[in-house]
């Protein structure tokens, strides 16, 4: 018998941020500056503020100052001033230095903890009276008539079989004149709202990459505090889009990325053990010998730039930060982006409310088009669509014209014409890639690396990845595609089982999840779904990393 249905609660606010995160605490502080008495809640699905955030990034400072004048005095954790910045092109051997394209030029700018900087954040909103609520998944948008009129929290201790178990609850309805849908990139819930809503008409494709990750701690002698790095070329071919990161920061810190467009075509590669080969290269090996790993993590990049940001509102709320798109490719940054959208956001939203408006915020599309986000991002729009165009030198020579000559201001836009699940070719028409055996002190397997993610999952819970038809995958992503799940996924979430037995399946182990969203994104017939798990499921990453 289906389990009885159990009244949620509810709460009502004037505005519900969906995500803790740089753009979702940006419009909460900036909504209380411009209206103290609103009621304004933040639905967070990690455990904490910031326990979803790895990474050592560096932040423009310019919004941050728009936001928080004062934001030395008030104890902002930005300690490390950028310093040397190097721009590399890789060959197999060799590494070699090339002019650093203006967009990547980082003077004043720091190399950050970006979970503390969240977590710095999330005390400034506090402290002005947000209402935080870390560990709640928000896990379904509540819609009357024609409008949003807020979110409801996930359900807990819900068994594998969909039963009530012991510990169980029911979420909870967050009701607000206004939500805000600050998710990051793929969002599931902002999903729903650009179908229901039909935000992507018009609209370009969005295009995605996938950013690994890895936290080490080097020896002091080895430590150049500041110093910044990028590279493209080697190891991937010529017609795959990506590159690494490699910042100093802190005390003997390094924060190093892998960058892999996930518009690839061979379904035999593999982002995660191209991000571990990538390492072995003599330029790269230095910095990391005498150090230890100490964290590790993925997570999918909005790329498609002015072009794929899909219509910014609906009745009831509207999108912010990196669920919408918001990132400056070529700058090689979304942070300052995230934050000034949803500051955007909050003064439209504020203006609403003062008017007592029943209607969505327009002003914020127009806010948005009068910024100095919008110049900046209207500038960089063709970089990202000339390389895959053009490939990877075609790419790099298109960028240095755009940059150098047009000063972003073709007269043409370049678009992205398809989807990125949509360009994989058969596994039969593609080359086979042969990766190096991890050896455990440079490069390592992906069970060690979740292990370090700290990543954990209730695990009598139903399976937040699941297959919308289980049928489809044999014929489709086995036959067709050798199961390029088991190779795009950082996390070894997805295996295909009893080959050798002549009966392939799929094993979705989805406990390893690291919530990076790649498999919504790149599964050929986007048969895999992506949902919330139950609140604070994941990785947790802790302050200072």
């Amino acid at each position: 018998m289906p389990e009885p249905e159990v009244a949620r609660e509810a709460m009502e606010f004037d505005v519900v941020i969906v995500g803790a995160g740089p753009a979702g605490l940006s419009a909460a502080i900036r909504l209380k500056q411009l209206a103290p008495d609103a009621g304004i809640c933040v639905v967070e699905k990690g455990g904490e503020v910031g326990a979803h955030i790895l990474s050592g990034a560096v932040i423009e400072t310019r919004a941050l100052a728009e936001l928080l004048p004062d934001w030395k005095d008030q104890g902002a954790p930005l300690l490390t001033p950028a310093g040397e910045d190097r721009f590399l092109f890789l060959t197999e051997t060799r590494a070699i230095k090339l002019p650093t394209p203006p967009q990547m030029h980082n003077t004043g700018n720091y190399v950050v903890s970006l979970s503390d900087v969240v977590r710095w954040l999330g005390t400034q909103a506090e402290g002005l009276g947000v209402e935080i609520y870390p560990g709640f998944a928000a896990a379904e948008v509540l819609i009357e008539g024609d409008r949003v009129v807020g979110v409801a929290t996930g359900d807990m201790g819900i068994t594998k079989e969909g039963e009530h178990g012991p510990n169980y609850q029911p979420g909870m309805e967050l009701r607000a004149a206004y939500t805000l849908f600050a998710e990051g990139c793929r969002g599931s819930l902002t999903k729903q709202v650009a179908t229901r809503f039909n935000l992507r008409e018009g609209k370009d494709p969005q295009t995605y990459a996938l950013g690994i990750k890895e936290l080490w701690e080097i020896p002091a002698a080895q430590h150049k505090p500041g110093l910044i790095e990028h590279t493209v070329g080697w190891p991937l071919d010529r017609n795959t889009y990506g590159g690494s990161w490699l910042y100093h920061w802190g005390d003997n810190l390094v924060s190093y990325g892998f960058v892999v467009g996930l518009d690839y075509h061979n379904p035999w590669l593999s982002p995660f053990d191209e991000m571990q080969r990538f390492k072995t290269h003599p330029a790269m090996r230095k910095h990391f010998e005498g150090g230890r790993r100490i964290s590790y993590g993925a997570r999918a990049l909005s790329e498609g730039g002015l072009q794929s940001i899909p219509k910014l509102t609906f009745p009831g709320g509207a999108l912010i930060g990196d669920t919408a798109g918001f990132l400056n490719v070529p700058k090689i940054k979304g942070t300052h982006a995230a934050m000034k959208s949803g500051m955007l956001a909050a003064e439209a939203v504020a203006e609403a409310l003062q008017h007592n408006r029943p209607a969505e915020p327009e002003s914020y599309e127009g806010r948005f088009r009068e910024s100095w986000l919008y110049g900046e991002l209207r500038e960089a729009r063709n970089i990202r669509p000339s390389f895959a165009k053009f490939g990877l030198f075609g790419g790099i020579a298109y960028s240095a014209l755009d940059t150098f000559v047009l000063r972003g201001r073709a007269p043409w836009t370049m678009h992205h014409a398809h989807a990125d699940h949509e360009g994989l070719r058969p596994a039969k028409d593609a080359p086979r890639i042969a990766y190096p055996k991890p050896d455990g002190k440079l490069t390592f397997d992906r069970l060690s690396s979740v292990f370090i993610s700290n990543t954990n999952h209730e695990e009598n819970q139903p399976p937040h990845l699941q297959l919308r038809d289980p049928g489809r995958w044999q014929g489709v992503n086995w036959e067709q595609f050798a199961s390029p799940e088991s190779r795009y996924c950082p996390a070894g979430v997805y295996e295909a089982v009893g080959v050798e037995q002549g009966e392939p399946r799929l094993q979705i182990n989805a406990q390893n999840c690291v919530h990076c969203k790649t498999c919504d994104i790149k599964d050929p017939t986007e048969n895999i779904e992506w949902a919330v798990p139950e609140g604070s499921g994941g990785p947790n990453y802790p302050g200072g990393m």
